[in-house]
């Protein structure tokens, strides 16, 4: 099966989603809030009044790049491709946001926290975006972008 995907990386994967599983479960466990980046990043940057502590909210946002940048000095580099023109950033990073104010979080706050909690509003979203990326996937591939 991994042949289909030759840059595959499964044991990186699992680390990853068990680190991923970890933090969200400190933050629940620990402070008794969700560790949803579009509500951290709200709450870090003074856009959201309530929520996790600010600090917490700062370190966690700040954290994530850092934690990226910590790996890719360990490993050697991380490859990263990005379109040519910083216009599809921007628009795909404006419509992200819209998205997570319209469906109350984002997909860590609703895919990982949300959905294992069994909670139906993180079943619902979950299952929406699921699809619209889906969807967005088998428009590119059948126009030839991807």
């Amino acid at each position: 099966m991994l042949s289909a995907f030759p840059h595959a990386m499964p044991v990186a994967g699992l680390i990853g989603g068990l680190m991923i599983g970890v933090a969200a479960a400190i933050m629940l466990l620990g402070l008794g809030r969700i560790a949803g980046v579009s509500g951290l990043a709200a709450r870090a940057t003074g856009i959201a009044d309530s929520g996790a502590p600010r600090s917490i909210a700062i370190a966690f946002i700040v954290g994530l790049p850092l934690g990226a940048l910590i790996l890719s000095w360990i490993t050697g580099g991380i490859v990263t491709r990005f379109p040519p023109s910083i216009i599809p950033l921007l628009i795909g990073g404006l419509l992200v946001g819209y998205g997570t104010r319209l469906g109350s979080g984002c997909t860590s706050g609703h895919g990982v926290c949300g959905m294992s909690r069994l909670s139906r509003r993180s079943l619902i979203a979950t299952a929406i975006f699921m699809t619209s990326g889906f969807i967005t996937v088998a428009l590119m591939r059948a126009g030839g972008f991807l």
